[in-house]
Formats: structure tokens, sequence, C-alpha cells
């Protein structure tokens, strides 16, 4: 019977060259894709791909779509290395909003320069509490960290939907579900005058660059990659899993709940039913995109960026279905896995056993 084996050492070359034949695959059904919905491939790649970055404009959507997806891909980046699979980064992201909206409303008005930060702080415990279930049911009662973290991410969202059509709702807002805007203090300064993208940016690159140093750096780093890449080593020489599974949980927690700050106080300015547009979810691609390193992750948040923005434009302009992007992201997440699958194992086929001749020896 066919078979895959394990390869003694996988190359790290074709590694490293992994996400770039997953996003050409990507790129290759996109033409044929867009061949039988009547577009012309080559035209319909110059305004999914090359036109959002035309314009100043395109280049600030591009930024402000990839803060979320950077500061959530490098929360989960780091626990997926010690083998903590957080899911629920968008859970973790919109409970985070729920907390920073809270003090926007609470402290409304009230002019001062700490009510941002307030609101950050907020945010950050609101996402590491919401991190700190699926953590302690792991290590207290070993359950499944995937499930309980994706499962709490509907439990997020029905939290923030019960606020905004309640006690968070405008009472001036015509019975809208959202909440009343927030105060100037209260909404994260623009990085370009004219641009919606604001300082939330700069918080994710100086993210990625402190997740890049705590992994390489710090004996903490260490531990956690040791567990992922080699368990047995980790158990051996003393290396607590509870400590990792707290570590990954709080640190992806903290992240997810910044983003969710950056969200409504960054370009919707209130609380609204949806904060997110799946970008918790969108992250899990974009980590694994980035090979899980922290400035891999920055350059694959932008890639999923174009992908947003670039899927908005397409379907603008040559009326193709929204469901395009999702449907990219899918492809771009198969293909990678495709590839990690080939590096990491080889195709071993059937052998083939001939009959034996009657009287061949005779």
């Amino acid at each position: 019977m066919s078979r895959l084996e394990k390869r003694p050492e996988p190359s790290r070359r074709m590694m490293l060259a992994s996400p770039l034949i997953a996003a050409v695959a990507m790129l290759l059904t996109g033409s044929v894709m867009f061949f039988f919905l009547g577009q012309e491939p080559l035209h319909a790649f110059h305004v999914y791909f090359i036109k959002p970055w035309t314009t100043l404009y395109g280049v600030g959507e591009l930024l402000l779509k990839a803060t979320p997806l950077i500061l959530c891909g490098v929360g989960l980046a780091i626990g997926f290395r010690a083998n903590v699979a957080n899911i629920g980064a968008d859970g973790q992201l919109t409970v985070g909003a729920i907390a920073a909206g809270a003090v926007a409303l609470y402290f409304d008005q009230v002019q001062a320069w700490w009510v941002l930060p307030l609101m950050l702080a907020a945010g950050a415990l609101g996402g590491m509490l919401w991190a700190a279930i699926p953590a302690l049911l792991r290590t207290r009662f070993n359950t499944s960290e995937i499930l309980v973290s994706l499962m709490l991410v509907y439990v997020a969202y029905h939290l923030l939907s019960y606020l905004v059509h309640g006690p968070m709702r405008d009472p001036d807002g015509f019975n809208f579900p959202q909440s009343k805007m927030f105060g100037e203090s209260a909404t994260l300064p623009l990085l370009v005058e004219g641009l919606r993208v604001n300082a939330a940016f700069i918080l994710s690159l100086v993210a990625a660059a402190a997740a890049w140093f705590f992994c390489k750096h710090t004996f903490a780093g260490y531990r956690m990659q040791v567990s992922g890449m080699a368990p047995a080593a980790a158990l051996y020489a003393g290396f607590s899993e509870p400590r990792n599974v707290w570590l990954a949980f709080m640190v992806s927690g903290a992240l997810a709940g910044v983003a969710g700050v950056g969200e409504v106080a960054g370009p919707l300015g209130q609380m609204q039913p949806s904060v997110s547009a799946g970008y918790g979810f969108a992250a899990i691609i974009v980590a694994y995109v980035g090979r899980l390193h922290p400035l891999g992750v920055v350059l694959s948040a932008l890639l999923m960026s174009l992908l947003y923005i670039g899927g908005e434009t397409a379907q603008i302009e040559l009326q193709v279905p929204s469901a395009i992007t999702g449907m990219f992201q899918g492809l771009l997440l198969f293909y990678l896995l495709a590839a990690d699958l080939f590096i990491h194992y080889r195709f071993k086929p059937r052998k083939r056993h001939l009959p034996a001749v009657v009287g061949e020896t005779a």
C-alpha cells in the first residue's frame, strides 16, 4: 500500500520557500477561477493585487487592515511555537474591544491624555482574562484548548451583541444597536491626515519587534521553542508545560485585546455588533504563512490585508462575489499545508509483487 514516509531531515530552504510556493499556486488557481467567472485573468489580478498599492489611500487601508492581523498573528505564533493551539483570538479581540469600550463610555465626559492608555490596558486585560479560561481548563482538567477557545469566540460575539442592544446602546441612536461615538480623548491619533491608519499600526510593529526579542533572546522564548520542537526533550529538561500554556495564552490574549482596542478606538470609533471582520481567524493563516516568526508575520499580514482590500476592489470593479476573498485565503492555507506535508514527508508508492512463475526454477 502507498504511504507517506517521514523525511529524516526536512529541507530548510524548502521550508522557507513554501509560503512563496503556496502564493504561486494560489495565483494559478485564481487565474482559472477568474477565467470561469468570465474575467480576463491578468486584468483581474491587476485590479486585485496591484491597484490597492497605486493610491495613498489604498496603502493606508492596507496598513489599517494589517494592524489587527499583525497583533493577533504575533500572539498566536508564540503559542503555536510551543504547540499551544489558541484558535480563539477573535473572541479575545472582541472582549478586549468590550473592555476598552466600557472605559471610553464611562469616561465619556473626560478629556484627558490618560483615557487612551487606560483603554489599551483594559483591552489587553480583557483579552487576557478571556484567554485565561482555556488556559485554566487545559492545565487543570486537560481539556482541548482548541475546542474551548473556539467556542468562547461565539460566547464573546453574543456578549457584544447583548451589550450593544442593551447597556451600551446609544440612547439617542434611534434604536440602532451601537454605542455613542467615543470622545476625542478615546480615539487613536491618525498617522497621516486624510487616511484612516492610526497609531495602532505602530503598536503592532513594536509588538512584533518585542516578540522577536522574546523568542530570540529570552530563556522563556527558548523554553517554548524547545517544547514545541521536542516535547520529550523539554520534559526531560524539566520545562513546565503548564507554564508554557499560560504564557502563550496570556501573550496572545493581551495582543488580541489590543487589536480590539485598535478597532473600536480607530476606524469604528464606537461599539458595534461586530468589531472584527474575522481577523482572529485570518491571523491563524497569517501566523503559519509567516512561518511562526514575528517578522514573517508582519509580511504575511500585509499579504492577507491585500487579499481583503483587493477582494473589496474586485467586488466593486469586476462584480465578482465577495466570497472570493475567503476563497483566496483558504487556497493560500491549503497550498501551504500541502507544501509543508511534502517537505516533511515523502510519498512511497506501492511496490508491485510480480507473480511467481511456476516451474521457473525447474
